[in-house]
């Protein structure tokens, strides 16, 4: 781990991922990459016994990967309370990190934790908000803040840059690493689905420099205001840009690895 200080709070990201009563089905952005997933894994021919999946909504997105026939036993985790993802050493043969990564302070440190936990030739694939993803909502946070309160603070976590990910899969010895970016336009009914949404998934504010007074009324109702204003389609519903970051790496093995 370098030594700057930390810029994520990961205690706070996996608070929200606390086991709750809700639907089976997965929300959105969730829904979406498992589909993403299960698509590319159904390219190749390879099976994978065993697969472990991060995500803050698990359960669901490992049915849909096992539904695809390409996996089949799949064990769940919820995003880890901390950088250390305790994982156990050469256990899968697969790997998937669903919406966790951008929120690591040490994300070599990380991928290095999931190619250990893969046995030799397994995969690594994780996806996470990279780019320009949520701007539209950045805009709306500080443009709000700076009506309501005159000055700003952070409200949306910054992204990494998706040209920086490839030497960082380079840099945990993983082979053949692929990182390519993804975009999309996901649409919402309102600006308050779209925030309710990434509380749920522990994806709104990790930031350690936070400010800590609570959300008002006011700042909330002048974010979404804007949101509407500036960022409707032409039926109404609201747009809010996605990209996803795709990395795609195998772990060390004594013949070439061999894509799925």
């Amino acid at each position: 781990m370098s030594g700057a200080p930390p810029l994520f709070d990961r205690a706070l990201a996996g608070a929200p991922r606390r086991p709750r009563k809700r639907k089976p089905e997965p929300t959105i952005l969730p829904r979406t990459i498992a589909e993403e997933i299960t698509e590319r894994l159904g390219f190749g021919n390879r099976r994978f016994e065993l697969a472990c999946l991060i995500a803050a909504e698990p359960e669901a997105i490992a049915a849909r990967l096992k539904e695809g026939g390409q996996v089949k036993e799949v064990e769940t985790r919820l995003p880890s309370a901390s950088d250390d993802l305790g994982l156990p050493e050469q256990r899968y043969d697969a790997v998937f990190s669903v919406l966790d990564l951008q929120n690591f302070n040490d994300v070599p440190g990380a991928l290095i934790q999931m190619r250990r936990a893969l046995k030799p030739d397994g995969l690594l694939l994780a996806c996470l908000f990279a780019g320009d993803s949520l701007t539209e909502l950045r805009l709306s946070c500080l443009a709000a803040e700076t009506a309501v309160t005159g000055g700003v603070t952070p409200r949306v976590a910054p992204m990494i840059d998706v040209r920086e990910l490839g030497g960082l899969l380079q840099r945990a010895g993983l082979a053949l690493p692929v990182a390519d970016l993804d975009r999309t336009m996901v649409r919402y009914g309102d600006a308050l689905s779209l925030i309710h949404e990434l509380r749920e998934l522990g994806l709104s504010n990790p930031l350690i420099g936070r400010s800590r007074v609570p959300v008002s009324r006011r700042l909330l109702g002048a974010a979404v205001n804007h949101y509407h204003q500036n960022y409707p389609d032409p039926d109404g519903r609201l747009r809010a840009t996605v990209e996803i970051a795709r990395l795609t790496g195998w772990a060390p093995h004594q013949s070439p690895p061999q894509p799925p």
